[in-house]
């Protein structure tokens, strides 16, 4: 894995349910753990865009429903800052499922848009991406 351009902050903690932003069967994820997180005594793991989740499938096909996956935020509500100085905000979090191996995606497309950063870091994902902000 890379490092990202954007200093983007971390918002989406333990327990928060993010849209599936791709086509593998599953709807809505719930957040378990971050994946590489090193924090202090008792404070919730957090996690941002470009950054690799452990979920729960909360909803979504029957086959998929209640399985522990992977995956890779692509998107988040809170603004974050770009090194251009932009400022970069989206209406959802949402992520997309991956390969706990390779980091390469679940599924074969991508129809909402994605952050330029997960980009950066996870270049199988913007292969399948149809818009990448």
């Amino acid at each position: 894995m890379k490092g990202i351009s954007a200093n983007a902050s971390k918002c989406i903690q333990l327990g928060t349910r993010l849209v599936c932003a791709d086509n593998s069967g599953a709807k809505e994820l719930e957040l378990i753990a971050v994946k590489g997180y090193k924090g202090v005594k008792r404070r919730l793991p957090k996690a941002g865009v470009s950054d690799v989740i452990v979920c729960s499938v909360k909803r979504g096909a029957e086959k998929i429903r209640k399985q522990v996956v992977y995956a890779v935020v692509v998107r988040q509500k809170k603004e974050y800052r770009r090194a251009d100085g932009t400022r970069v905000r989206f209406d959802d979090n949402a992520a997309v499922l991956v390969n706990p191996k390779t980091y390469e995606p679940v599924g074969s497309e991508i129809k909402s848009v994605i952050a330029r950063e997960a980009v950066e870091r996870f270049s199988g994902i913007g292969k399948i991406a149809s818009v990448i902000i």
